[in-house]
């Protein structure tokens, strides 16, 4: 039986086309994207990963899913799921040993995610009732509705505080909105803030232009406004911790520049905040990761243009393990 269900699925399997590390179902048209990643900058991305030891560790052989860590992605309103499903995707791929996807809807838009069946789905104000969450990132595709800002408030004054949380996209022009929640983000223990510079520009009540023009002061302003560990994003993005050390981000290229790439970011670093990593190390070694997972897409014959963020997270996943390898 099993030969014959084996000799089946070898004999009427869909024909697909193969250039270079390009892959095309014949049948549907879906391109994909092989394994076979390369990078001509290896030797230098090694260097630049010996600096965030902790994320380019080995696995313990001992470990379990559990060691690894939960994620919690909450965003996704009606018309933006993918953005959740996004940054959850990223996170499985850098090694969450659980990821929940959390959608601010009253039901849930699809039963499973078919390509990523290993992400566990709820709705965002379900999933807020969990407590074995190890990390949080929220904010992707959340929206700027009520619903929207009872779960951020929610999130900031719980009473269990001490997993990490990340704040993206809706979340960061939320705080800029309402002041009570601001307040609330400044007494969280640990909070990491990523904002494009648009985002940046309306915390500070500024123009995006002021904020482009001094980026570090910037950057730096809102650490120390929030007691955060702050990721301003844009060409050689900058983090600032709350002490108000700063790091500059040299990895990552043009290709970076399209829809959902954000989401990722959150994704891997509240991914690496999930398994227990150092905060700093976290932020900053997932900043690199991102940029360097996107050097690597461009070394493997996809280049800059027409870069996907859903390409980003595999390429990043297979980075890290070879930095790992090269490593021992």
């Amino acid at each position: 039986m099993l030969s014959f269900l084996y000799d089946g699925l070898c004999r009427f399997r869909r024909p697909r086309c193969r250039l270079n590390n390009i892959v095309m179902d014949l049948h549907t048209g879906i391109i994909m994207f092989s394994s076979h990643y390369t990078s001509h900058r290896l030797d230098t991305q090694i260097q630049a990963a010996a600096q965030f030891g902790q994320v380019f560790a080995p696995r313990d052989p001992q470990s379990h899913k559990g060691t690894h860590g939960t994620l919690a992605v909450i965003g996704g309103a009606a018309g933006m799921s993918g953005a959740v499903i996004l940054a959850a995707t990223a996170a499985i791929y850098n090694g969450c040993g659980k990821v929940w996807a959390g959608f601010n809807q009253p039901a849930l838009p699809l039963p499973v995610i078919p390509e990523r069946p290993e992400i566990m789905l709820s709705t965002a104000a379900a999933l807020q009732l969990r407590n074995d969450i190890t990390a949080w990132a929220i904010g992707c595709g959340m929206g700027l509705c009520h619903e929207a800002l009872a779960l951020l408030y929610t999130q900031l004054t719980s009473a269990n505080r001490e997993s990490p949380v990340l704040l993206d996209a809706d979340a960061v022009t939320l705080l800029s909105r309402h002041a009570d929640l601001a307040a609330s983000a400044r007494d969280y223990p640990t909070l990491v803030l990523t904002p494009h510079p648009a985002e940046a520009a309306r915390l500070l009540g500024v123009s995006t232009a002021e904020v482009q023009a001094d980026r570090t002061a910037a950057v730096t302003q809102i650490s120390s406004m929030f007691h955060a560990y702050t990721v301003l994003k844009g060409h050689h993005t900058l983090v600032c911790s709350p002490d108000g050390s700063l790091y500059t981000n040299l990895s990552g290229n043009a290709g970076l520049a399209t829809a959902g790439s954000g989401d990722v970011l959150s994704g891997i670093i509240g991914s690496l905040l999930a398994q227990g990593i150092d905060t700093e190390q976290a932020v900053r070694g997932g900043v690199w990761l991102h940029g360097a997972a996107a050097d690597v897409l461009k070394d493997s014959a996809i280049g800059e243009i027409g870069m996907l963020s859903g390409e980003i997270a595999p390429a990043a996943r297979w980075l890290r393990n070879h930095i790992i390898e090269a490593q021992r």
